[in-house]
């Protein structure tokens, strides 16, 4: 399955699509059959003003390249927010091993951080994330990454 909700901004407009890959053309129509019958019920028709934007822009090759982009341009950022928060743990003085920082890609970081952990990171530092110790790397700027870094950093030694 393909989602564009986060490339594409298009959050609450379900805008993807699911893949299967058949053996043959009997196999796939008989699939194709089972699936429908386990969509009906959820939706009668499919929203569609996603799908027509992700159509838009991907058709027209300016808005494409406008896209893509954009989607670099976010894609560095998280990268470069990520190296800055290792560095800066570094800095603060952990000698933990937080390459799995790095070694990661995506919106999402697992930082490793146990429940006791993330809850010190809520209730003394304002810090929110997933109880499992998921964070959003999209809200971590050069402006408060040093503060994440040294609040990580005190519930970590």
């Amino acid at each position: 399955a393909q989602s564009f909700a986060k490339n594409m901004g298009l959050y609450g407009e379900r805008a993807g699509a699911f893949s299967l890959v058949t053996s043959s053309k009997d196999e796939a129509a008989k699939t194709l059959s089972q699936i429908k019958i386990l969509v009906r019920p959820m939706y009668s028709n499919p929203p569609i003003h996603g799908a027509r934007i992700v159509a838009e822009i991907l058709g027209d090759p300016a808005l494409r390249q406008q896209w893509l982009g954009e989607v670099k341009g976010m894609a560095d950022r998280i990268i470069s927010v990520r190296t800055a928060l290792k560095d800066n743990l570094k800095k603060e003085g952990s000698t933990k091993d937080w390459s799995h920082i790095t070694d990661q890609i995506g919106m999402f970081c697992f930082t490793g951080l146990q429940p006791p952990q993330v809850e010190r990171l809520t209730k003394e530092f304002s810090i929110y994330l997933t109880k499992d110790g998921r964070i959003s790397m999209a809200g971590v700027t050069s402006k408060n990454v040093e503060y994440l870094a040294y609040s990580v950093h005190q519930v970590t030694k």
